[in-house]
């Protein structure tokens, strides 16, 4: 059994796609996931399995489709992956702290990402790597140009964000 981090993209943002966290543990536990524990409103899951990677995205999306009627895209990632993101964060530490961590599910081609360096917004910065873009906004995420949209049609791959705050905690969880 091992241990995993679902982290599901638009729900009950603005009164959208709204889940009650008790009824989305439920219905993860009635889809066989163990252990199930969820952090904040928006999507932040922790929770055991035998089942791979690869499919437990499957098994959450369509759980979620069947009882909501939603598209929710999902990532699923491990212990060792989240804890990889933060340690290889470029940015220093002051900056780490006030970053977003705009999660990829899959690497993006290295033509499309040398296309998206070429982007500038001032004040905002960002890294892409395979797994993460790492992105800091002096002016802060609510006035960034840059956003999980604007990443995820650039890079075509499924992408969600977090903070760095929520990022420790679900390390924290896991761990």
């Amino acid at each position: 059994m091992k241990t995993y981090i679902a982290l599901l993209r638009g729900i009950n943002v603005s009164g959208h796609k709204k889940i009650l966290m008790a009824d989305l543990r439920l219905l993860l536990e009635k889809s066989g996931l163990q252990n199930v524990q969820i952090y904040i409103q928006s999507g932040n899951v922790v929770f055991s399995s035998s089942k791979k990677q690869q499919g437990l995205e499957t098994t959450i999306h369509e759980a979620i489709l069947k009882k909501y009627g939603w598209e929710v895209p999902i990532l699923v990632k491990t212990a060792s992956e989240i804890k990889s993101i933060l340690d290889d964060c470029p940015f220093p530490k002051d900056k780490k702290e006030k970053s977003y961590f705009v999660l990829l599910q899959s690497a993006p081609s290295s033509s499309i990402i040398s296309e998206t360096n070429k982007l500038l917004y001032p004040n905002e910065e960002f890294i892409i790597t395979n797994s993460c873009v790492y992105l800091y906004s002096e002016l802060g995420a609510a006035k960034a140009k840059l956003n999980t949209n604007l990443f995820e049609r650039k890079l075509k791959v499924k992408a969600t964000a977090r903070n760095y705050k929520t990022m420790i905690i679900l390390r924290t969880m896991v761990s």
